[in-house]
């Protein structure tokens, strides 16, 4: 055996492990090239990156999904699954309710209406949660509405996710079947025979390719402004008493709106603040917890993200600039608090989804009505200034009209463009004038309602929403307890 005849396997080795050493190098390299011209080819502008495809996995398949949990969703999400349809609700954020909780309203209009609006009021009472009792608007505390709402849809059987935003939308030919939503589990695929926009926004309207407008028309402002409404403390409600708003928590108006407002701007400008709303108003909610409206942020278009972040940004120390002033005034200011800023902004005026009906400035000036009726609308023209100097002059404005009493179609909550796409809320199809009269709250829920109940019909009868007679979503409602 010769001595090198050890040592003869490990040269051998070495040489192939070498070999193919230089081989896996080359054929990384060649990869990375191919990778490299690939990227090359998905991103042809240095502007642009082409995101990968992927499969994403069908998180469930319901008949009636509804995107967003303001006013409106979970009213349509109730009033679907009491009817027995398979709801499922997604919200962004982390509490139901939407501007009722995430954005502190903590004030409604337009309320005394039958159905869910009627419960709400009868199930916050039960909590001590709502002052100012009057049949169509009142004040009630927003954590309250946090936890009922969430118990009713339990109660309800309506599945819902908080933390979820929808992202996409996908259709067959001209019918929505899909919709994308991004959350902490990623980005997940829901089926369902019926949607509903209920985003405020018109999210998924858009996403799915309906036509939409914002503002005086167009896709971009002049538009309504938005406000961030704040909680906070003080030592002694009594000693504001002519600053707040409905003050007393009796059925009369006492104390109304505008003579508080002309006191509580004065002691502002005492501070030395002119503030960015020309009709800064205080709210009582129970015992020495208040409500504050002050600011506006003008002309910001509600599905940009960095303008609602500067906005929001500009909002909230304005707010505290002015309660620091207010503190410094002492008396009854002093010691005065922020306890809470709101998840989000306030929004008047998103995206208008365009509908098979567009409810008009005319309707309001005759008072319109319609067989497919699924609501009337009591409350006056309400559009805010669209700019500071506007505001220094007429901060709110009635459109130029007197409003009659208005029918809201169901064919304005159904997409014109999308088939088996419902809308509720703000995000209705409506002119910028009338939209500046239903999209307060109250009209959202009945609209929600509305909206679920031909969802769930359409679903168990395997129909398109246009396709339900109104007759019988208004029975069904009525069979439900939500209609007298």
């Amino acid at each position: 055996m010769n001595a090198n005849d050890n040592f003869a396997p490990l040269s051998s080795m070495f040489n192939l492990n070498r070999r193919k050493f230089l081989q896996s190098a080359i054929a990384s390299t060649s990869a990375s090239a191919l990778l490299s011209q690939e990227a090359e080819a998905a991103a042809p502008e240095a502007s642009t990156f082409k995101e990968p495809a992927q499969n994403l996995p069908i998180k469930d398949e319901v008949d009636v999904m509804v995107c967003g949990a303001g006013p409106a969703g979970v009213s349509a999400a109730i009033t679907a699954a009491r009817a027995g349809a398979k709801t499922q609700l997604i919200e962004i954020h982390g509490c139901l309710g939407g501007v009722w909780t995430a954005g502190l309203l903590t004030y409604i209009f337009d309320f005394n209406k039958p159905g869910l609006t009627k419960e709400i009021k009868a199930k916050l009472d039960e909590r001590d949660a709502r002052r100012n009792k009057i049949a169509d608007q009142f004040v009630y505390h927003p954590d309250e509405m946090k936890l009922l709402l969430e118990e009713m849809c339990q109660e309800a059987g309506v599945k819902f996710l908080l933390h979820t935003r929808v992202a996409a939308a996908y259709r067959d030919k001209k019918r929505l079947t899909t919709a994308i939503t991004e959350s902490k589990s990623g980005r997940e695929a829901w089926k369902a025979k019926v949607f509903i926009d209920a985003t405020g926004d018109g999210d998924l309207g858009a996403q799915a390719g309906n036509a939409w407008e914002i503002g005086k028309g167009g896709d971009t402002c002049p538009c309504q402004p938005l406000t961030l409404n704040v909680l906070a403390v003080v030592k002694d409600p009594a000693a504001l008493k002519q600053y707040i708003s409905f003050y007393t928590n009796e059925g009369e108006r006492a104390n109304w709106h505008v003579p508080a407002v002309n006191a509580f701007m004065k002691e502002i400008k005492r501070a030395g603040i002119t503030p960015s709303y020309g009709m800064p108003t205080l709210f009582l909610i129970r015992e020495n917890l208040v409500m504050i409206m002050v600011n506006h942020e003008y002309n910001i278009k509600a599905f940009d993200a960095t303008e609602i972040t500067d906005a929001t940004v500009r909002a909230r120390a304005e707010v505290y600039n002015i309660v620091r002033g207010l503190n410094k005034l002492g008396g009854p200011w002093e010691g005065m608090q922020i306890v809470a800023t709101p998840e989000q902004i306030g929004i008047r005026d998103g995206r208008r989804i365009q509908g098979r009906y567009t409810v008009t400035k005319e309707d309001l000036v005759v008072g319109a009505r319609h067989t497919d009726a699924v609501t009337r609308p009591t409350f006056g023209v309400d559009i805010h200034a669209t700019d500071r100097k506007t505001n220094e002059v007429e901060t709110i404005s009635r459109g130029g009209i007197k409003m009659i009493p208005y029918d809201i179609p169901l064919r304005a909550l159904i997409a014109k463009d999308v088939d088996g796409l419902m809308m509720a809320g703000r995000c209705i199809s409506g002119d910028f004038t009338a939209h500046a009269s239903y999209r307060v709250t109250g009209n959202a829920v009945a609209m929600g309602e509305a909206a679920g109940a031909v969802a769930a019909l359409a679903a168990k009868n395997n129909k398109l929403p246009h396709e339900i007679d109104w007759s019988d979503a208004a029975q069904l409602l009525h069979q439900l307890g939500m209609r007298s």
